[in-house]
């Protein structure tokens, strides 16, 4: 039996139509960007299939995009559809916080930072460079590391802050262990950068930290 052959209401596009994206299961919402199974599965199958292999959605979409085309059932075209799929929801987050008030709400930026840096299996750290209104001028990752940690030089962040003109800065980076507590050298060179960009007036609004779950904000632990 295809899905052609289901009732129409549990179809997944059907579905979508009648009831929102948001009554879809993971593996509904895979099957309409996978668009066919394989031979004795439906799109529906292979999507939960590929959702029991080591730790489901997240682990699945983190693959890059050569050992997601690898997989049985993929191949280079779906595996492409999907990596299209994360960077278009990357790109509306990054927008949405070029509005106004997108960063009065901190949970936004949070969830921003966490879809850019969350997969790297090494430190990565970025910043959010921002007007004088504290909307996003751009984002950039810095400086990569090995996972033991990444080596941060005020005078590059200075530079670069001098470049987009920025009048505030948010910077964010990923503990590969999934542990999002902000660690001694965490607060050393946070208060460094801080220092730094006080002499050329920009103002750090908050640093995060992205892990495995929710990303910690030094602001909101009063370590700014």
């Amino acid at each position: 039996m295809t899905i052609r052959d289901w009732p129409e209401d549990e179809r997944p596009r059907e579905k979508l139509m009648m009831r929102g994206a948001a009554a879809l299961s993971d593996a509904e919402l895979l099957a309409i960007f996978l668009g066919s199974g394989r031979r004795g599965q439906t799109a529906v199958d292979l999507g939960r299939e590929l959702l029991g292999r080591d730790g489901g959605l997240r682990s699945l979409l983190e693959l890059g995009a050569a050992a997601l085309a690898a997989l049985p059932g993929l191949g280079a075209a779906k595996a492409c559809r999907l990596h299209a799929a994360l960077e278009l929801g990357r790109r509306y987050l990054a927008q949405e916080l070029g509005r106004p008030d997108a960063l009065a709400n901190p949970s936004a930026c949070a969830t921003f930072l966490r879809t850019r840096l969350a997969a790297y299996p090494y430190e990565v750290f970025a910043c959010l460079f921002l007007d004088n209104r504290h909307r996003m001028l751009a984002f950039e990752e810095l400086f990569r590391g090995s996972i033991d940690g990444a080596s941060v030089h005020p005078r590059e962040v200075v530079r670069r802050c001098l470049a987009h003109n920025a009048a505030a800065v948010i910077f964010a980076h990923n503990h590969p262990s999934g542990v999002a507590e902000p660690s001694q050298a965490d607060r050393e060179i946070t208060a460094q950068l801080k220092q730094a960009l006080q002499l050329i007036d920009v103002r750090v609004l908050d640093h995060f930290i992205v892990g495995g779950g929710a990303p910690t904000s030094l602001a909101t632990r009063g370590m700014l």
